[in-house]
């Protein structure tokens, strides 16, 4: 009788044990188990500037080194050409000779081409007046009928011969006084004007020797060594704009129901000692399909797909530089 009344108690023992066991089975999986809250991180972002040439060349001398930061219009490279410096000379020995042609047919004729030409005129000049006189004459005798027809014609066309060539050489006379035509001078002034234009591209990829900084920034990264070879195109220098600065959240669409463009939000940046800033929403866009959340059952769940959000700090947040970590607590 007392050995059942042992194993009983035994057994009541044991239940006990195993109801307190799973008592505190459960409740340390509540306490450990239980959902925490959400947490979206994101990174601060720049805007970017890729520096490159238009000219190839070596890399002569860097003025800057990573980590610096540049004003607008300071230099960061200069480029070795010496291909465009040999242009350079050809184009201003083109515009040279093209001024030279354009001084001449705007100059016309020599003085000493002028003055033989005047010497011609008035030679043609007395040779017309003397076959007029002779003609005068011999009219004057055949009328009276002491000369024949035939030298009166003889007579004659000797006249009109000095006449056309006085008139000839008189015109050869203002050709060269008056200089070139009119449509010689334009054509010399295109010339000209082609040469200056050769002369301005030469200067403009000569400038483009000398990379200067187009915004206010920080060198975030050099990628030839000086000595190296770039093409055209070839990136040379990544700049930050360091003034344009985001932080960029990738969220699933069932944690977006507290954030709305234009809405601010508290987030934290582990890097700058776990400091809070507040930051205002003023993007969001889906990702696409190939970022949706798919579903793991068949019911009862759905594809979740995944936005970007993009905002930007209310106020300067010092130390914050692109790539540090913000964390979003939902």
């Amino acid at each position: 009788m007392e050995s059942n009344k042992s194993q009983t108690n035994n057994m009541l023992l044991a239940f006990i044990s195993l109801v307190i066991i799973i008592g505190i089975v459960a409740l340390a999986g509540f306490i450990f188990l239980r959902k925490g809250p959400e947490i979206i991180q994101g990174q601060a972002e720049v805007s970017e500037y890729r520096i490159s040439g238009k000219v190839p060349g070596r890399i002569l001398e860097y003025k800057v080194k990573e980590g610096d930061i540049v004003k607008k219009g300071d230099t960061l490279v200069i480029i070795e050409a010496p291909e465009v410096q040999a242009k350079m000379m050809q184009a201003q020995a083109a515009e040279a000779a093209a001024q030279a042609q354009n001084q001449k047919a705007i100059k016309g004729a020599r003085e000493e081409q002028i003055q033989a030409a005047f010497e011609m005129w008035q030679k043609a000049k007395a040779g017309a007046e003397i076959a007029e006189k002779s003609y005068q004459r011999v009219k004057r005798l055949y009328e009276e009928g002491v000369l024949p027809a035939q030298k009166f014609d003889e007579v004659s066309a000797q006249r009109d011969a000095a006449i056309a060539t006085e008139k000839a050489a008189k015109s050869q006379y203002t050709m060269a006084k008056n200089g070139a035509e009119r449509e010689d001078k334009m054509a010399a002034e295109a010339l000209v004007n082609r040469a200056k234009g050769a002369v301005a591209e030469v200067e403009s990829y000569i400038k483009e020797t000398t990379l200067l900084a187009p915004i206010d920034g920080e060198i975030s990264e050099i990628f030839p060594k000086k000595g190296e070879l770039v093409g055209t195109g070839a990136p040379i220098i990544n700049m930050s704009d360091i003034s344009d600065m985001w932080v960029t959240f990738n969220i699933r669409e069932d944690l977006l129901s507290s954030i709305r463009i234009g809405e601010t939000i508290e987030a934290t940046i582990p890097a700058l000692g776990n400091k809070k800033a507040k930051l205002k929403v003023n993007y969001m866009k889906d990702l696409g399909t190939y970022a949706a959340w798919k579903a793991t059952k068949t019911t009862g769940q759905f594809d979740l797909k995944t936005f970007e959000v993009r905002a930007i700090p209310v106020d300067k947040i010092d130390g914050l530089h692109a790539g540090m970590s913000v964390i979003l607590e939902k």
